[in-house]
């Protein structure tokens, strides 16, 4: 048997047995037919309904997005697809990528931005067709090996030297908790546990890369991470999300690895955050936080636990080494503390290499190369696989901050960050779009992209410059829903949001609007700052209207705040960033969007400095070119929270008075279908 490892292993190493098949002629013509038939008016959608899916509405939008994605695929070509909310693009894409998938030799790879769109998929979407059209196919859902749980790592912490491992007494009722869960769980997944884990605690019993021993383990057979991995090799569509494919993708670029199954064409919705998520994925980020914790799995000298308690005088001398190191990493970590206070900033870009000095790297080296030397004197296989893996990790650390003091990623821009206790380094590429130009838009497969917002002014010309998509179509389709449906409201008082009055207007504003709809509403913030102070100045206004505020960054995650608020259909969301897109409210629950500010992204933040320095170099206007036309786009997304069937009505109100009083204000205006505008 072959031992795959952590990665999938190139097909020419394989034996001949488990080598892909040779790729065989698509039936392109077959592809369109069984598309055309899915999605004509008297095609197997009829029947949704009365197999659990949405009644059924004829969209002339989703059977031209599927015919489109149908000829992209059979002819292996890109597509870039506009398909606004209600055109039902997941059916669009679904239907010809599974009879693609039918007969490509490898599966088809959907990537999703939010884990509410990958669970729509997998629990809903897919099982809904699959009794739909009648066709037999395997769909599989792939995360991140550290979303499972690993049965050899949790029995050394259940074992007889537990108190040697977990670094605190509070975490063993934690573990325990997970041992009990291990032995009911089928996928070991962390995500169906019913009640919330500590972090702390699944970071010392989750799948790591670099500690697998793959069939060489005990717990093979069992192995949570390893039947997941079995059922993306016979999937016909794999269902992952942006970060492990963009992370699968840097692999493929630097060794002839891979995370994910080799794949005969990609699905990319949720589009049009791809390149902030290439930014971020194909980028560098070294946490203090993160090598502190690091060296205290090993051994924390504040409370004596850790890995190398077993052993002799080696280990005894790895300890010391790691009390000197853990000091060596807040000397180093101080310096760069004190640099961002002497600026009052919590963000600092850096413009010139070896700003900082590097007392930490050498230290790693030294730590690295005795650690690799103790692991040849184990005879235990488990607990020398738990330890190799550090040794890569030292590797990763060494080579990080090597690279981030000497700026040795070209193209790339570096900032440091505090963000709570920990200081971070940070580095993302500034030319994202040549980078998956050349390894994602120009492969031998067909990439489709879909979402509801790309383009501006009607064109796809700004999203193309930023992602680099070339090799194929592009198609924008309209809206299946009336314009009738919305009331555009623009209060004929407000300030704009530099003058002073502008807060006090806000705290006016607000309520007069909630009030209309009597609650219903999201309201969208664009710093979490102002957030608070409107939460905190109408808490009282929302107390007496007998309504619940629902305030992100309180006790409640995102999602558990989206389920309250379509549970209380009067309650009210103050959210930021993550509310303005990827979520799905269809409904009287949410009558009532308010944009407090036009989504203009902060133009001091080092990522976004740099794009625009970029820009301006070239001889462009970075405002008109990349500062508008994101700040558009990600309006688009904010209002389209409203409408998500043709049975909703509702209202946006705009809090913003550039909207009217500047030229670019028509530009988001125009961004949006013509809805009836209230001035009030």
């Amino acid at each position: 048997m072959v031992d795959l490892g952590d990665y999938y292993i190139p097909a020419g190493d394989l034996p001949e047995e488990l080598r892909p098949p040779e790729p065989v002629p698509i039936d392109g013509a077959l592809i369109l037919r069984g598309t055309r038939m899915f999605f004509a008016s008297t095609g197997p959608l009829k029947q949704a309904a009365a197999f659990g899916g949405r009644p059924y509405e004829y969209r002339a939008q989703q059977g031209i997005m599927a015919e489109k994605t149908a000829e992209a695929l059979a002819e292996n070509h890109n597509l870039c697809v506009e398909a606004p909310t209600g055109v039902g693009k997941s059916f669009a894409y679904l239907v010809p990528a599974l009879l693609y998938a039918h007969q490509a030799p490898q599966p088809v790879i959907v990537s999703t931005e939010t884990i509410n769109l990958q669970e729509q998929l997998i629990e809903k979407d897919l099982p809904l067709l699959r009794k739909l059209s009648g066709l037999e196919f395997k769909a599989a859902l792939a995360k991140g090996r550290g979303n499972y749980l690993c049965l050899r790592r949790l029995s050394m912490l259940t074992g007889d030297q537990r108190d040697h491992f977990l670094p605190l007494p509070s975490l063993t009722l934690e573990i325990d908790r997970l041992k009990r869960w291990s032995e009911t769980t089928e996928d070991g997944n962390r995500d169906s546990l019913q009640h919330r884990v500590d972090n702390l605690a699944w970071s010392y019993v989750c799948c790591e890369g670099g500690n697998c021993r793959g069939q060489r383990c005990g717990h093979y057979r069992r192995c949570f991470y390893w039947r997941a991995r079995l059922e993306w090799e016979a999937a016909d569509i794999i269902v992952a999300n942006h970060a492990l494919f963009l992370t699968d993708l840097k692999i493929r670029r630097q060794s002839d690895a891979s995370l994910l199954p080799a794949y005969s064409a990609v699905v990319i919705d949720e589009a049009h955050t791809l390149e902030n998520n290439a930014a971020e994925h194909l980028g560098l980020a070294i946490s203090q936080n993160g090598l502190t914790g690091f060296f205290n799995r090993l051994f924390n000298p504040d409370n004596a636990k850790g890995l190398l308690l077993r052993g002799g005088e080696e280990a005894l001398e790895l300890r010391r080494e790691i009390t000197e190191i853990r000091e060596k990493i807040n000397l180093f970590f101080g310096v760069i503390a004190r640099s961002l206070e002497e600026t009052g900033e919590t963000i600092l870009r850096l413009r010139e290499p070896n700003l900082f000095p590097d007392n930490l790297t050498p230290a790693l080296g030294k730590f690295r190369q005795q650690l690799a030397d103790y692991i040849e004197l184990q005879e235990d296989k488990d607990y020398k696989a738990e330890l190799s893996s550090k040794v890569a990790w030292c590797d990763e650390f060494i080579d990080g901050i090597t690279q981030f003091l000497q700026m040795g990623l070209p193209d790339h821009v570096y900032w440091i960050e505090r963000q709570r206790d920990s200081i971070n380094l940070l580095a993302a590429p500034l030319n994202v779009a040549a980078m998956l130009e050349e390894q994602l838009f120009r492969q031998a497969f067909p990439v489709i992209l879909s979402s509801a917002t790309l383009t501006v002014g009607n064109r796809f010309d700004y999203f193309r410059s930023r992602v680099g998509f070339c090799e194929g179509a592009e198609l924008q389709l309209d809206s299946p829903f009336s314009s009738e449906q919305v009331r555009l409201c623009i209060p004929r008082q407000m300030p704009e949001p530099t003058q002073p009055a502008y807060q006090q207007a806000l705290f006016r504003e607000i309520p007069r609007f909630i009030e209309r709809t009597h609650g219903k509403a999201f309201v969208l913030f664009t710093s979490y700052q102002l957030l608070r102070q409107c939460a905190d100045q109408l808490k009282s206004f929302f107390f007496d209207q007998g309504l619940q505020l629902l305030i992100q960054g309180e006790q409640l995650s995102r999602s558990a705040m989206l389920k309250e608020f379509k549970s209380d259909i009067d309650s009210v969301i103050f959210g930021t960033d993550s509310f303005w897109t990827g979520v799905d409210v269809p409904g009287e629950a949410l009558s009532n969007v308010i944009v407090t500010k036009l989504p203009f992204a902060v133009p001091s933040h080092p990522l976004i400095a740099a794009r625009s320095e970029r820009l301006e170099a070239a001889g462009k206007s970075s405002f008109m070119d990349y500062s508008l036309p994101e700040a558009v786009l990600k309006f688009r997304q904010g209002v389209g929270r409203l409408i998500r069937s043709r049975a909703d009505r509702g209202i946006i109100v705009i809090l913003d008075r550039r909207i009217v009083s500047k030229r670019y204000g028509k530009i988001f205006l125009d961004s949006i279908p013509p809805y009836p505008v209230e001035y009030c």
